[in-house]
């Protein structure tokens, strides 16, 4: 049920704050209509269909399929059937910035495993490019190493706010 005494909020900065957070993200490499749907989600107090996200958007469903698309795949947003419809609504997940972290952390495993064989197949640290490569490894060694820590004290605040359930 609606708060009646929650003021009307201002759709139009509401829609500047999407727009904005999605231009930062896209400064960063995020892609552009993904931060669109991303923030526009975010900003809902319920789940959206790909619709209704094209309709706040002002872009066809098309554009919005390929932008949860791509947010699925990162754990940033959560697909959900929508019950006697071949429609899905998408949602924020709880804690969804640790679990995207979690899920890209992936990539530095791949890349700690690649590394590892190019520092072999170069003849090890002996020579110049060996020992980039193994420079190279040892920083993803590092990252994967600080991201698992990270997410251990981030699990620790949120339950220490109040967020999230108990700490791990």
């Amino acid at each position: 049920m609606p708060d009646d005494h929650r003021p009307d909020r201002n759709e139009e900065e509401v829609h500047l704050f999407v727009e904005r957070m999605a231009m930062a993200f896209a400064d960063v490499g995020f892609p552009r209509m993904a931060g669109r749907v991303l923030f526009t989600v975010m900003s809902a107090d319920e789940p959206l269909t790909a619709a209704e996200i094209g309709e706040r958007l002002g872009v066809s469903a098309a554009a919005v399929s390929g932008a949860v698309r791509y947010l699925t795949q990162f754990a940033i947003l959560v697909r959900e059937p929508v019950k006697g419809s071949r429609r899905d609504r998408y949602r924020m997940p709880d804690n969804p910035w640790y679990e995207a972290t979690i899920t890209k952390t992936g990539l530095y495993k791949n890349f700690i495993d690649i590394a590892n064989g190019g520092v072999e197949a170069l003849l090890g640290r002996d020579t110049p490019s060996g020992e980039r490569v193994a420079e190279m490894r040892d920083f993803f060694v590092f990252v994967q190493e600080e991201i698992d820590g990270l997410g251990e004290r981030w699990r620790s605040r949120r339950a220490a706010t109040g967020h999230g359930g108990p700490a791990a």
